[in-house]
């Protein structure tokens, strides 16, 4: 890519919402918070193992602000952090998003938690169709990749399901919410994966 041709993604227009057969994704929105905090609080159990921001639980203001900050990252385009509702009746999912590792690539990253009680009925894969769509077909992505503890075999059960490839192993690459060494698996699929 040419120097004059260099992306400033904050002047990108795309849809600011997602929606599959199931489900609603969109930006933050300043309220969201509340609604958010509850699926944390209810899953918390699971979260703290795999996710830092949720130990220790964060009060509801905390999550208003991080959600507040993450609507200013959508419209900067920073990141395009997303949160999931369910289509029949407006339930909050979880949260996900592409996180913008390299605009000049482009390069994204997917993440991703839901709320312990809608486990096992596919809507976190169905989540991850949609925004790999979203990257490689409106974003211009060349790579889009999913990474997680490796013994967070769920997470790594939803990359799989989604089509994503497995790159490899990274070991002793983080402490876990314990302080233990873990191990990061990696996941990802190209342009030509996608257009393959």
């Amino acid at each position: 890519m040419s120097a004059e041709a260099k992306p400033k993604p904050i002047l990108l227009d795309f849809p600011d919402q997602l929606e599959t057969e199931r489900l609603i994704l969109r930006p933050p929105r300043p309220g969201d918070g509340a609604v958010a905090n509850e699926a944390i609080r209810e899953s918390h159990a699971e979260l703290k193992r795999w996710m830092p921001w949720a130990n220790p639980l964060p009060a509801p203001e905390d999550t208003e602000e991080a959600y507040r900050r993450m609507a200013a990252q959508w419209i900067t385009r920073e990141s395009l952090p997303l949160i999931i509702f369910r289509k029949s009746d407006g339930l909050f999912v979880g949260g996900t998003g592409l996180m913008c590792r390299d605009w000049d690539v482009p390069y994204f990253e997917i993440g991703y938690w839901m709320r312990t009680s809608l486990t096992g009925h596919g809507y976190m894969t169905e989540a991850v169709l949609a925004q790999t769509r979203f990257a490689f077909d409106v974003l211009g992505a060349q790579r889009v990749e999913i990474r997680m503890n490796a013994l967070n075999t769920r997470s790594a059960a939803v990359a799989e399901r989604a089509g994503y490839k497995y790159e490899g192993r990274l070991r002793n690459y983080m402490r876990d919410s314990e302080g233990e060494l873990a191990d990061m698996l990696y996941y990802a699929l190209t342009a030509s994966d996608w257009k393959g």
